[in-house]
C-alpha cells in the first residue's frame, strides 16, 4: 500500500502515523491543523468536546491558511454571498454578519450540487450550441456564397459585354489592314510594269487608309455604341449593388454590433464616372452624387 501511496502525489497522508507507515488521511481537522487516517480520527469522532469544537473537512493540504487574517481565529464558516471562508467573529460581528453563512461541510455539499446542476446546463447548452453552430455556419456560407455568385456573375457579364463588343469593332477595323496587305502582296508579285503602275494608285490608297486605323479606340459612334454604353451602366450599377451586399455581409459577420448589412439603394448607387461634370459632386463614400451648390437667386434667405 505504501508504494501505491507514494505513486500518487495528490494523496493526503495522515500526520499522526509513523513516517515509515503513513496511511491516507480520512479527514482534516481545521483547528488542530492535521490530517488523520481512519484509526487516528476516532478520537475526534468519539470525544464530545472535539466533535463539537473541531471542524472536520475532507483531506486537504492546509499550508498554514486555516486562521482568519483579521481576527486570528479558526476559519469555520463559508460566506456564500462573498464566496470566502470566515471565522466566527467575521460571521457575527463584521461585514459578513448579515450574509448567508454555512458550515464547511454544508457549503461543500450545497456548492457541489450547484456545480453538478450547472455542469448539466452547460452540457445541454454545448449540445444545443453545436447544432446551432452547424446551422449558423451553413446559413452564413450559403448567404455569402449567393452574394459571391451574384457579384461574380455581374462582373463577368459586364466584362463579356465589353470585350465582345470591342472585339467585334476591332475585327471590323481590321478590314482595311487586311485589304492593304492583299494589295501589297499582289503589287509585289506583279511583274508587268504597265499593270503595276496602273494598280499602284489603288494600292497606295489602301495602305494610307490602313495606316489611319486605330485598333485601341472604342466603338464607332452611333446607336449601337449608345445602346451598349447604357447596358454597361446598368450592369455596372448591379455590380456595385452586389459588391455592397457582399461587403456589408462580411462586416456584419465579423462585427455585428457596429455594422448593419448594406442593401441596394437603387438610384443612390451611380456607375457613371464620365458624368461628373463641373455641376456634379460625389459624396465622401464615392457612391452618391448631387448637384453642386450654385449661387443663390431671388430674395429668399
Amino acid at each position: 500500500m505504501s508504494e501505491n501511496i507514494k505513486m500518487d502525489p495528490q494523496t493526503i497522508l495522515c500526520d499522526m502515523c509513523t513516517e515509515e507507515d503513513r496511511k491516507p488521511a480520512k479527514k482534516t481537522c481545521m483547528k488542530c491543523e492535521i490530517s488523520m487516517c481512519v484509526q487516528h480520527l476516532q478520537a475526534h469522532l468519539t470525544t464530545p468536546v472535539l466533535l463539537q469544537t473541531h471542524p472536520l473537512t475532507e483531506p486537504m493540504a492546509l499550508c498554514g491558511n486555516t486562521k482568519c487574517s483579521q481576527h486570528g481565529k479558526l476559519l469555520e464558516y463559508y460566506c456564500l454571498d462573498d464566496m470566502t471562508c470566515v471565522c466566527v467573529s467575521c460571521a457575527i460581528e463584521d461585514q459578513h454578519r448579515l450574509h448567508n453563512m454555512k458550515t464547511f461541510s454544508t457549503a461543500h455539499k450545497e456548492l457541489l450540487e450547484k456545480l453538478k446542476a450547472e455542469q448539466l446546463i452547460l452540457q445541454e447548452k454545448t449540445d444545443d450550441e453545436n447544432v446551432s453552430l452547424e446551422k449558423w455556419e451553413k446559413s452564413e456560407r450559403e448567404k455569402l456564397g449567393r452574394c459571391s455568385v451574384r457579384l461574380i456573375e455581374a462582373v463577368t457579364k459586364l466584362r463579356d459585354i465589353s470585350l465582345t463588343s470591342v472585339q467585334s469593332s476591332v475585327s471590323a477595323r481590321l478590314g482595311p489592314i487586311k485589304t492593304s496587305k492583299s494589295s501589297l502582296e499582289a503589287a509585289q508579285k506583279e511583274k508587268d510594269t504597265f499593270r503595276f503602275l496602273q494598280m499602284y494608285s489603288q494600292v497606295h490608297q489602301d495602305v494610307e487608309k490602313a495606316k489611319t486605323v486605330d485598333l485601341r479606340k472604342g466603338l464607332e459612334p452611333g446607336s449601337h455604341r449608345d445602346k451598349l454604353v447604357e447596358e454597361i451602366k446598368q450592369n455596372g450599377e448591379k455590380m456595385v449593388n452586389q459588391a455592397s451586399q457582399f461587403w456589408g455581409s462580411l462586416l456584419t459577420l465579423v462585427d455585428p454590433e457596429h455594422h448593419q448589412e448594406l442593401v441596394p439603394t437603387g438610384s443612390d448607387l451611380i456607375f457613371e464616372p464620365q458624368s461628373l461634370e463641373h455641376d456634379v459632386l460625389l459624396s465622401t463614400d464615392k457612391r452618391k452624387r448631387s448637384p453642386a451648390p450654385g449661387p443663390r437667386t431671388g430674395t429668399g434667405p
